[in-house]
């Protein structure tokens, strides 16, 4: 601006206060940093998969992330607890806040009953949403399932940590087939996913595959050497004089842009497209005219629409169909299972094939299966990390996994049959299950058994078909948290000096270390080399070391400066500053992130 004076736009958002905000706003930073602790490598060598599944709580597990995953996530999906009141979740984050320490090991009720429900479920998400914030790439974006008990409240807080100018959009999921006739208001048949950008301007969406029906539209009804086109309006609503003018079809008929209206371009630039073929009169020559858009032309993919069709992405029966096949065994696997094509949706739109992935409300796993479709699909190399706290980690969500990796037996049901049944249509229900029995008979050889279903009031059969479900390859790594990392002050001697090394430099730098460089480098202390910066870490379990000049001699690489952990330094202050040496001490200077 001239004579040197910025104007800032101040923009005011909404912001949500609930009991207890102030004691969270920054407990994501109080949260211990505690190591993962292999259990298990699935389908590889010890520790060499890139993917995870964790077991633990969600909050102390996104922190033990960070030194290796800060800003390298490209997709973020949670399924959180809905907090309908039905759900049974605890509260049992260790917030040092009077308001909430009654609220520990309780479980959270309906609204009748527990009347700081949505405070507890907020305190719950906030650190969490925080810390999946600093995970989060540059160009990512995280997608949050979540009905109405929450969404109003899940929206305000989200403008509050990712910025409300970050918002992309609320999808609507259309969870359910058929219409629950039993509601008291409204038939429940949606869920909401709750889409942010870490930075909008910078994400952007991939375009969903063309489908047959969409280009369907394009035909060829007067063989224009071009190819299929579809046809679209020439008259538009912003109103130009120099583009309100008379064109003459080729039946002689003048025809004027309907009133209010124009045409979309000049007189001389409509006189070359009719010459070009490029405007289409109908076949009588008569028509009002329409432009002519070719399918070679456009491009070549769909914008992804705000709303998802179970036909599309499968619903909560599919879901719960999927997951019985995987696990036949048992009667319900898990009650809120997300369908596989639900998942799919959001990798289409939102990863790349070498892109990492990420879910801390893991559930039956859903995210990762879907993870390992796209994979086997197009040959990509997505990575997944799964968080779980609840005893299933291990039983399900890591078991369904390994069955998806290997394949596994499936009986496959297939709909031969369905009636939504009303108050009469059940007085006449022998007409309805002749009707059934004729399809059994008539496909008795292509099944090896027929289930007949009443869900939702509507009346079902399938053809079951046994068969094998080709495994999808892939590996993981399975993880329990392990002991913090600083214990009273002190590092945790239980700790492996290679974890150790990786926290000091996270937390100097910010960033993980990379392993390639330090093996390069060929010294045993030297962590990385960051902003002109070397860092070495001058530690020895059972040894007291000090910062000499002997210690000094072996650092062969140049830098512009140096800081340098160790027990003791007896090099003196000036030298140390005419050097640019920033001496830190074990375990006085060893911080918290």
């Amino acid at each position: 601006m001239p004579g040197g004076f910025t104007f800032l736009l101040e923009v005011f958002v909404p912001t949500l206060n609930w009991l207890g905000k102030d004691a969270v706003l920054n407990h994501h930073l109080d949260v211990p940093y505690r190591t993962l602790e292999l259990k298990e490598s699935f389908n590889c060598e010890s520790g060499k998969s890139e993917n995870k599944i964790i077991h633990g709580d969600n909050l102390e597990a996104l922190k033990a992330l960070l030194p290796e995953y800060e800003g390298r996530v490209k997709c973020i999906y949670i399924d959180p607890p809905y907090n309908t009141g039905e759900e049974n979740w605890v509260y049992n984050d260790n917030v040092d806040s009077p308001k909430i320490r009654n609220w520990l090991g309780q479980v959270v009720g309906k609204e009748a009953e527990d009347l700081t429900r949505h405070d507890k479920w907020l305190c719950m998400m906030y650190p969490r949403l925080k810390l999946l914030q600093k995970l989060l790439s540059e160009d990512g974006a995280i997608f949050i399932s979540i009905d109405d008990n929450e969404q109003a409240n899940l929206k305000l807080m989200c403008d509050e940590i990712f910025g409300a100018g970050n918002f992309v959009s609320n999808l609507i999921w259309q969870k359910k087939f058929s219409p629950q006739n039993d509601s008291k208001w409204f038939s429940d048949n949606h869920d909401f996913i709750v889409c942010y950008a870490k930075k909008k301007y910078i994400w952007h969406p991939n375009l969903m595959e063309r489908s047959l029906e969409s280009d369907s539209r394009y035909k060829n009804p007067d063989n224009d050497p071009r190819g299929p086109w579809a046809s679209t309006d020439l008259a538009v609503k912003s109103y130009t004089k120099e583009y309100d003018y008379p064109i003459i079809t080729p039946s002689g008929r003048m025809v004027y842009p309907s009133k209010g209206r124009c045409w979309m371009t000049s007189k001389e630039r409509m006189d070359q497209l009719i010459k070009d073929n490029r405007i289409w009169f109908g076949m009588s020559n008569d028509n009002v005219p329409r432009y002519k858009t070719f399918l070679n032309e456009v491009q070549k993919g769909i914008v992804p629409l705000s709303i998802w069709l179970y036909e599309d992405v499968g619903h909560n029966q599919s879901a719960k169909q999927e997951l019985k096949e995987i696990f036949p065994e048992e009667h319900n696997p898990f009650d809120t299972p997300k369908p596989t094509r639900l998942i799919e949706r959001i990798l289409q739109i939102a990863t790349d094939k070498n892109s990492i992935i990420l879910d801390s409300f893991a559930g039956s796993g859903t995210t990762a299966h879907a993870v390992l479709n796209m994979n086997k699909q197009d040959g990509g190399n997505r990575k997944f990390i799964l968080v779980e706290m609840e005893d299933y980690a291990d039983s399900i969500t890591a078991e369904r996994v390994r069955r998806v990796i290997k394949g596994y037996k499936a009986d496959k049901k297939i709909e031969l049959y369905s009636k939504e049944m009303t108050v009469n249509d059940l007085k006449n229900a022998s007409d309805f299950l002749e009707e059934i029995k004729c399809i059994r008979e008539e496909r008795r050889e292509d099944f090896s058994s027929f289930k007949t279903e009443f869900e939702n009031n509507t009346l079902k059969l399938y053809g079951v078909a046994k068969g094998d479900e080709e495994g999808t390859g892939g590996d993981f790594n399975f993880y329990e948290l392990g002991p913090e990392m600083i214990l009273d002050g002190n590092l945790n001697e239980h700790q492996s000096v290679e974890k150790i090394r990786s926290y000091i430099y996270y937390t100097e730098t910010g960033t993980p270390i990379d392993k390639e460089n330090v093996k390069e480098s060929k010294h045993e202390f030297f962590l990385g080399d960051f902003d002109n910066t070397a860092y070495y870490l001058f530690y020895k379990k059972k040894e007291i070391t000090t910062l000499d000049f002997d210690f000094l001699s072996t650092i062969q690489i140049p830098s512009e400066r140096y800081v340098i952990y160790a027990d003791n330094c007896v090099l003196p202050k000036d030298f140390l500053f005419e050097h640019n040496i920033t001496f830190k001490k074990i375990p006085r200077d060893v911080r918290k992130f």
